[in-house]
């Protein structure tokens, strides 16, 4: 069945169906008939970041930017959903178009730039779900900054979003590698990066206190980055005690796709091309970090084996995105299953 969605799908833009297959989802859950699409979800319980997820397959942030169809969503067996990324202000994002399938690749190009209708939105939106209040889930809501924001102020936009989301959120994410936000991958190096990751910890410490419970904290990278790069981040992580990072975001690096059409759109390239690039970033993140901090691998999952792949280089868990798109939700399980299997 999705098959045959996805070829009716794919003859409209990316966006449009993109916002066409989310509504619909979302109606046919309402109406109790999501059941023709969905799948039982594969029991894996892993723990991670002191959170008990019921299975290593999460979906990734940005098919779902605004937190309006988690209960459609999690009815295909993710073990948990990432929502995002959310600025403090709404914004329209960039120009249309910016979405663009390269389909002979099974890749995406975007150049979105964070359009979402702002965090207190999306608190709205995630206030009555049901994923998660029966342990059959785990929340992540993914932060960033809002594209006026200088990159040197930065960190004011995530001490705002860190606030809003504490109390809803199981996990938060600080999205600091998308391609699409001038200067915001600057955060992941230096001097930039240190106080950052400062201002980052200082505050989960206030929130726990004010509180009076633990929320953990990840980061999202970006998978252009060079053993060197990768090594200072693995100790900047570890100085700063993060409770996970997720890799990798979307890449500039088009040398899978080259000559294809859409190919030479500016914005992140995700889907299968970025398998092996992310993997390896992975790999190598998790040496650096001596396996001390759990890291959500992501980027190119389209099968079971590309899941794995992640797990055997070093990855607790997986997220999946443009591949859900391609594949649908054959992949979620298929994915849980092989990872369940490599664990017995």
């Amino acid at each position: 069945m999705y098959s045959l969605l996805r070829s009716i799908l794919f003859l409209l833009d990316g966006e449009t169906s993109h916002h066409l297959s989310l509504n619909s989802l979302n109606t046919l859950h309402k109406l109790k008939m999501s059941g023709l699409m969905a799948k039982p979800q594969i029991d894996d319980p892993i723990e991670v970041m002191g959170l008990q997820f019921p299975n290593r397959v999460g979906l990734a942030a940005g098919l779902d930017k605004n937190g309006q169809y988690v209960d459609a969503l999690s009815q295909f067996g993710f073990g948990f959903i990432e929502v995002g990324t959310v600025t403090p202000r709404p914004q329209d994002g960039n120009p249309k178009p910016r979405l663009f399938r390269i389909k002979q690749a099974e890749a995406i190009i975007n150049r979105m730039g964070f359009n979402n209708d702002g965090v207190d939105k999306l608190l709205a939106n995630v206030a009555e779900i049901q994923f998660g209040k029966k342990g059959n889930g785990i929340l992540g809501i993914n932060i960033g900054k809002n594209f006026d924001t200088p990159v040197e102020k930065a960190v004011d936009d995530y001490l705002i979003g860190m606030e809003k989301i504490y109390s809803r959120a199981d996990y938060m994410v600080v999205n600091i590698s998308s391609p699409n936000t001038p200067g915001l991958r600057d955060l992941q190096f230096g001097e930039n990066l240190k106080i950052l990751l400062e201002n980052l910890k200082s505050k989960q410490i206030e929130l726990q206190q004010q509180h009076g419970f633990y929320k953990p904290l990840a980061i999202k990278i970006a998978p252009d980055l060079d053993a060197n790069d990768i090594d200072e981040l693995g100790k900047a992580f570890l100085e700063f005690e993060l409770d996970s990072i997720i890799a990798t975001n979307t890449t500039f690096d088009r040398s899978k796709v080259e000559g294809m059409q859409f190919a030479a759109e500016q914005g992140g390239l995700s889907g299968k091309p970025l398998a092996d690039k992310s993997t390896e970033v992975i790999r190598q993140l998790v040496k650096a970090m001596d396996n001390k901090i759990p890291v959500i691998g992501v980027g190119g999952i389209t099968n079971a084996q590309s899941a794995v792949d992640k797990i055997e280089a070093g990855a607790a868990m997986v997220q999946i995105y443009s591949g859900f798109i391609y594949h649908g939700p054959e992949l979620v399980q298929q994915a849980a299953q092989a990872i369940k299997a490599l664990n017995q």
